[in-house]
């Protein structure tokens, strides 16, 4: 019976599923499930209990999709990387922060009240010059010189935002 209303089924079966690929499929596992043996006994309406049939079959194979997928979302979930730090990246943290506060307690303090102003404080140059009564200028070479001297201890190279390349840099 399968086989002679295949496409009616098909297609009672897609309008329920939402498409004729869906419905196909269904048909299919339902044809191997009544093959394996699972015998009905005498059926008063052929055609209605294979539409059931198919029907149980798509809903058992919608469940173990979905049971499939959360599983695939908690295994998803279970291999995120932990964001917060592991013992070593504190360790390594805490050893840096202490190696520049010593790098910064090798400045000459007016460097050092240059840098901190402007690089953690965020206070203009501008600003910093009135402050120390100093030129503008004077300012920018000071930070300029406590910069390269943080970077030559911490072993890292300036990148430069603007202005003129130094000498040492220029090709």
């Amino acid at each position: 019976m399968l086989a002679e209303r295949y496409d009616e089924l098909c297609r009672r079966l897609a309008v329920r599923l939402g498409s004729k690929e869906a419905a196909r499929e269904t048909l299919h596992e339902t044809w191997l499930h009544l093959r394996s043996g699972n015998d009905p006994g005498e059926v008063q309406r052929p055609f209605g209990y294979l539409l059931r049939t198919a029907l149980n079959v798509a809903i058992s194979r919608e469940r173990t999709e979905q049971r499939r997928n959360k599983r695939l979302e908690v295994v998803d979930m279970l291999e995120l990387a932990d964001p917060a730090p592991g013992p070593e990246r504190e360790a390594e943290a805490r050893r840096q922060v202490e190696f520049l506060e010593q790098v910064l307690r090798e400045l000459t303090p007016r460097r050092r009240a240059i840098l901190l102003a402007s690089r953690i404080e965020g206070v203009p140059l501008r600003r910093i010059a009135e402050h120390l009564g100093l030129s503008q200028r004077f300012v920018e070479m000071e930070l300029k010189a406590a910069l390269e001297y943080c970077a030559q201890r911490f072993s890292k190279k300036i990148t430069r935002r603007f202005g003129p390349r130094s000498k040492e840099t220029s090709s």
